[in-house]
């Protein structure tokens, strides 16, 4: 019996230290197991870091798209401005100027401008030179204003190709020393007038000109 019961004993015994082992291998298993998921986790901040590269990819690619509707919108506004300047130019005016050619007199800029910068003949009449105002008037011996000119700044962001795209070709073609003047007839009395030195290659100024007005007055 004290036999038999050692022999059971240890059998128990070993049974327990085999049981404890599986366990201790299955523990480390477990753990061996879960390291390169914890590993896999710990690198998913990588794949994290990039997506703001990523989002900045359809940014970058929309900025052409910007670009030209930026582009777009800047024809758009030249020649809606274009079309403006025509139509004041049938009416014999320029842009923010009241005084029209034709039907203004000089006098009546002076009375409420005050004396020009500089006052000279030049070609067909006597023009008066507002700088403040980047305005020109060309009156005729009666007083009768018969050029309007206007170099504001807007103007002179123009481009032939702009002025062309929106009014067709220019009725006539002119040079004076090294600029090119560009004649757009402006219903039957006026002519408006767009000089593009050859240096810019932009508006230096524009003209609402009344060729009668220069012409049957000035005898005498």
């Amino acid at each position: 019996m004290t036999t038999s019961f050692k022999t059971i004993a240890g059998i128990v015994i070993l049974a327990g230290v085999i049981g404890l082992t599986a366990c201790d291998s299955s523990g480390k298993a477990d753990t061996a197991a879960t390291a390169p998921a914890g590993g896999t986790a710990s690198a998913q901040p990588a794949p994290a870091t990039v997506q703001p590269e990523a989002s900045a990819s359809p940014a970058a690619a929309a900025s052409p798209s910007t670009a030209g509707g930026s582009t777009a919108d800047a024809v758009k506004d030249s020649a809606k401005q274009l079309k403006e300047l025509l139509q004041l130019a049938k009416q014999g005016k320029v842009p923010g100027v009241e005084y029209a050619a034709h039907s203004g007199m000089i006098d009546e800029v002076e009375a409420a401008w005050g004396e020009p910068g500089t006052k000279e003949s030049a070609g067909k009449g006597i023009y008066s030179t507002y700088n403040d105002k980047h305005v020109v008037f060309g009156s005729n011996k009666g007083s009768q204003i018969f050029d309007v000119r206007s170099s504001a700044a807007d103007l002179q962001q123009l481009t032939l190709k702009e002025i062309e795209q929106t009014l067709g070709k220019p009725d006539n073609t002119t040079v004076n020393g090294s600029d090119k003047i560009y004649i757009y007839q402006a219903g039957e009395q006026y002519q408006l007038k767009f000089i593009i030195p050859d240096s810019s290659g932009t508006v230096d100024h524009i003209s609402v000109f009344c060729e009668q007005d220069s012409i049957n007055n000035m005898a005498g």
